[in-house]
């Protein structure tokens, strides 16, 4: 038996959100069609206002309710260091590691030729602009493991040599292939503590 038109436009929908297959975003609509039309509003009215109220810092592109965002403007932090990541949720699972207290640059995802991915796409441009305005002295290039991070990290490290900055690249503890928003904060402590010089 076929699913009603409008579940089914449901489904397709939700099933292109990132890691939900097929038999996920049919279990999910059919959750959300057995929701109360209080819960359905409040989900709703959450998505919206994330939406109406969620921008990008201007320093480090990190999404925030303020612009900077509140880490940018913490003077607290070690403005000579400036970590340099693929996402927002890489971010935060970086940010969560007491042994970084310096900055941060989210790049907007990762060099990937076979998607035609390239530097222009990504915020390459504007990591070497702050660099070359800011007094940074070492950048931790915090790429995924995969190929498209360790292809994006060393097509930094070339760019960023260059400004005689140093480089370095998170060490051990995050396992090759892995995407840094799953790590726990144990693994990226480690990587961090561990980085090595590019």
């Amino acid at each position: 038996m076929n699913r009603p038109l409008p579940v089914e436009k449901m489904v397709d929908v939700i099933k292109r959100l990132p890691g939900v297959g097929p038999k996920m975003a049919e279990r999910l609509s059919y959750h959300i069609l057995k929701m109360s039309e209080h819960e359905i509003d409040k989900l709703l009215d959450s998505i919206q206002k994330a939406r109406q109220i969620i921008k990008s810092c201007s320093c480090c592109y990190n999404l925030s309710e303020h612009d900077p965002c509140p880490i940018c403007s913490d003077i607290s932090r070690e403005r000579h260091m400036l970590c340099v990541v693929e996402t927002p949720q890489d971010l935060i699972a970086v940010s969560k590691v007491k042994e970084y207290r310096g900055l941060y640059f989210v790049l907007g995802g990762a060099l990937s030729p076979l998607e035609a991915i390239g530097p222009d796409d990504i915020k390459v441009d504007k990591l070497i602009k702050r660099l070359k305005s800011d007094c940074i002295s070492e950048v931790i290039i915090a790429t995924d493991t995969d190929s498209k991070g360790e292809m994006t990290a060393v097509y930094l490290a070339e760019l960023i040599k260059k400004l005689n900055i140093k480089v370095t690249r998170l060490g051990y503890g995050l396992p090759v292939g892995g995407d840094i928003e799953y790590a726990d904060e144990v693994t990226i402590s480690r990587a961090i503590a561990g980085r090595k010089e590019m």
